[in-house]
């Protein structure tokens, strides 16, 4: 079956657990403390012996099913762990864990961590596990539900934090679980019991925030533009420079204006980001940013990179900054670009 954050506690509080279980997402520190929460609640059922099994293009699956079959060697109860980091196991994988979960007991328990997960993952071998066991998917954190998930971990380490507090460090680690996580370890320690304002808050931690040219890209293609224009603070004051960030940015804004046609013209919008190469956890943002703006738009954006380009090589008069600045802005709201001054 498939878990909610609360089931997934109440199944570990709670008497057995099931023979298998799986638990998937993209985010590492929530997929590994996951992991390590079924592994304490292994142990102190019994589960005394583990079998890890790293799966890689070389893996050889027969290794599963020598697991299985050997566990009648042993008297104690024993975990498996399956890791796949991009989960998909592929058609001779999914067959194993088929048949291990087809052979699954009270004595054997299977974990499958999986570090890559979208609908597209939900084949016939999740179905599999989720019939014989449990099934887990933390799914990527959007920006407003960070606070309450810093909230949360504040509390359990004894901390007290107003909104406004929880706010600033999510402000601060700009979706960096890890960065939040070692942020809240550290108040622990240093200010145990504490009490936490903004101000309070803001003295207290560091600024760790992924200044990335890829999360600005991508705050842009969310619609985000205040994020996105934080982020290019960050990165200016970090030492990036314009002509480094708009190689990847221009051929981003490349990209929509051709897509933009391909739509506007009937034509196989999937097939074209395919052959873009386009990941699939960035198909929907991409189409999110489409359906914002038209050809027109997104060619006046192709019209101001170029302007940014010709600045930044100090070929054209202007501030570079200033005009990724609007670039940014254009992305996220390409209806609303003004056409004016965007002459190369």
């Amino acid at each position: 079956m498939a878990l909610s954050d609360a089931q997934f506690a109440r199944l570990l509080e709670h008497g057995e657990l099931p023979p298998v279980v799986l638990i998937a997402s993209a985010e590492p520190l929530r997929l590994l403390e996951a992991a390590d929460a079924v592994r304490q609640r292994a142990r102190a059922l019994g589960y005394s012996e583990r079998t890890v099994f790293d799966v890689d293009n070389r893996f050889d699956w027969n290794e599963l099913a020598m697991a299985y079959a050997s566990l009648s060697l042993f008297a104690t109860r024993r975990l498996v762990e399956l890791r796949l980091p991009t989960g998909k196991p592929g058609k001779e994988g999914s067959e194993a864990i088929i048949e291990a979960c087809e052979r699954a007991s009270n004595d054997t328990l299977l974990l499958i961590q999986a570090g890559e997960w979208s609908r597209a993952h939900e084949t016939a071998w999740f179905k599999t596990v989720e019939k014989a066991g449990a099934a887990l998917v933390l799914w990527p954190m959007k920006p407003n539900e960070l606070p309450r998930w810093i909230g949360q971990r504040l509390s359990a380490r004894g901390l007290r934090a107003d909104n406004e507090a929880t706010q600033v460090l999510a402000e601060r680690v700009e979706g960096n679980l890890l960065a939040a996580a070692q942020e809240v370890d550290k108040l622990a320690l240093l200010h145990p019991g504490a009490k936490l304002d903004a101000a309070t808050m803001q003295a207290l931690v560091a600024d760790s925030a992924r200044y990335d040219v890829f999360g600005l890209v991508d705050a842009a293609l969310g619609g985000d533009p205040a994020r996105a224009l934080r982020m290019l603070a960050g990165l200016r004051a970090e030492g990036a420079q314009v002509p480094a960030l708009m190689g990847w940015i221009g051929p981003r804004v490349l990209l929509l204006a051709r897509l933009s046609r391909i739509q506007a013209s009937g034509g196989n919008l999937g097939a074209a980001m395919a052959e873009a190469r386009i990941f699939q956890s960035q198909e929907a943002a991409f189409k999110r940013a489409l359906a914002r703006g038209k050809p027109a738009n997104f060619e006046r954006l192709l019209t101001l990179a170029a302007r940014i380009d010709k600045i930044a090589k100090g070929r054209a008069p202007g501030d570079a900054w200033l005009e990724t600045e609007r670039l940014l802005v254009g992305i996220a709201a390409p209806g609303k670009l003004p056409t004016s001054d965007l002459a190369a």
